[in-house]
């Protein structure tokens, strides 16, 4: 006959999740065949010890899900974390926790499962590599046609018109087009034409001699002697002055310009890229900018989408956040809960990426956990957003078959070019299609 405690041993090693339990001293008194196998830790060594000693997650310290269990009566479910295994690898894991009771009901200790993430985290990083471009992240259908293009145009020296409301990362598609130029080398050279006063912008641009005027002491050179052999990028160009528009225009036509002071003209061998959040067609119409500016700017075209109509890469952009965050603060936030990210796909985003980019920043600052919960945003946004959220993805099989079906859209539901991109064998795919619910259009 099997006895007991053999036979609930049989059953926990067929488990494919680790699981084992506690005394009420913490000291492990159960230990599964996948819990080894997921830490690196044998049953002899963890058995008898205290949970904190093998179980080394990053919440044992302060955020203990089993003590809250036990504490509170109440289960923990699927909490994110992650674990140091004993060769010093963090290993993303998802922990329930809940006490256990006797017979008589009375509380003996406590049991944890967790389930390995790794796969989970290979899957976000193979789609946050498919939907990166330089430092621009989206896997919106818009972005990625920009994307395609984007080579193209860095190879040439055409002029370039960046259009998009700001905060939609416009410096960032300049910087992509600079680093991907024959004139990577040299050095890139920004101005916010909004932010200088007209008076200045002259001499910024142009650079004046000495003696030019009544505090030349000493010759400075402009912004485009600055980014000469490189890419010289004027942003929000649509706040230029009319005179100031007529000095460019001459720039653009016969590639010279002659700083303040000079008696000689000089030669500029740049490029430049230009951008607004204001369509410089429309003031065109207006009278406000120069119609031959316009042609001469806008050589080749880029318009970025409002993060309002790309809503898919809210998820992505806030991963990447958070990776950025982590590294620069010094902080382990692993990610955020259900209901922040289905607040965070209510919004309209009026300051788009960056406002988002400044929402994860602001919860950064308030989390005192591993995952960025509601109360961590920022008030103002929260009364903004909402509460008639939309369903986010929450599991792991919600991840994988957005991410399976997209694949297979891509390929136009070849599923043999479908499993190489996802790295998987086609019978893999298979199996996956049919335990998902995936299936072809009609």
């Amino acid at each position: 006959m099997v006895k007991k405690d053999e036979a609930r041993d049989v059953i926990l090693d067929s488990v494919a999740d680790g699981v084992f339990t506690v005394d009420r001293k913490w000291r492990i008194t159960s230990f599964n065949r996948a819990a080894e196998k997921i830490t690196g830790v044998p049953r002899e060594q963890a058995v008898g010890q205290q949970c904190c000693d093998v179980f080394r997650a990053s919440i044992c310290e302060s955020h203990c899900a089993l003590k809250q269990a036990l504490e509170t009566g109440q289960p923990v479910v699927n909490k994110a974390v992650f674990i140091v295994d004993p060769s010093g690898r963090r290993i993303p894991i998802s922990v329930s926790a809940a006490q256990l009771k006797d017979k008589n009901n009375r509380v003996i200790g406590g049991v944890e499962t967790f389930r390995d993430l790794s796969v989970v985290e290979e899957l976000r990083r193979a789609v946050e590599k498919r939907h990166t471009y330089q430092d621009i992240v989206s896997k919106n259908k818009a972005m990625q046609e920009i994307f395609d293009i984007m080579p193209s145009i860095a190879e040439s020296d055409a002029t370039v018109l960046i259009q998009g409301k700001s905060g939609t990362g416009k410096e960032l598609v300049a910087r992509a087009l600079h680093d991907l130029s024959p004139r990577r080398k040299a050095p890139m050279v920004t101005v916010n034409c909004g932010a200088v006063p007209d008076t200045l912008l002259e001499s910024e641009l142009f650079g004046y001699k000495t003696g030019a005027f009544t505090d030349a002491r000493r010759e400075k050179p402009g912004r485009f002697a600055l980014a000469e052999a490189g890419t010289l990028f004027l942003d929000e160009i649509a706040d230029v002055s009319p005179a100031m528009q007529v000095r460019l225009l001459r720039v653009l036509q016969d590639g010279v310009y002659e700083p303040l002071g000079a008696t000689e003209s000089v030669t500029a061998n740049l490029r430049i890229i230009a951008a607004s959040n204001r369509r410089l067609d429309a003031l065109v119409k207006k009278g406000s900018f120069r119609e031959d500016l316009f042609y001469r700017l806008n050589v080749v075209q880029i318009a970025l989408p409002p993060l309002k109509d790309r809503r898919e890469d809210i998820p992505l952009l806030v991963d990447h956040f958070i990776r950025r965050f982590n590294f620069r603060k010094n902080k382990s936030i692993e990610g955020y809960s259900p209901d922040v990210l289905a607040v965070l796909m209510h919004y309209d985003y009026p300051g788009n990426v960056r406002e988002l980019e400044n929402i994860v920043e602001h919860a950064f600052v308030l989390c005192r956990g591993v995952i960025i919960e509601l109360p961590c945003l920022p008030p103002d946004f929260l009364a903004g957003a909402g509460r008639a959220p939309r369903k986010p993805l929450t599991t792991v099989d919600d991840f994988e078959r957005k991410l399976i079906e997209e694949t297979l859209i891509n390929h136009q539901w070849n599923r043999t070019r479908a499993a190489a991109e996802l790295g998987m064998h086609a019978t893999t795919l298979w199996r996956k299609l049919k335990k998902l619910g995936i299936s072809p259009p009609s």
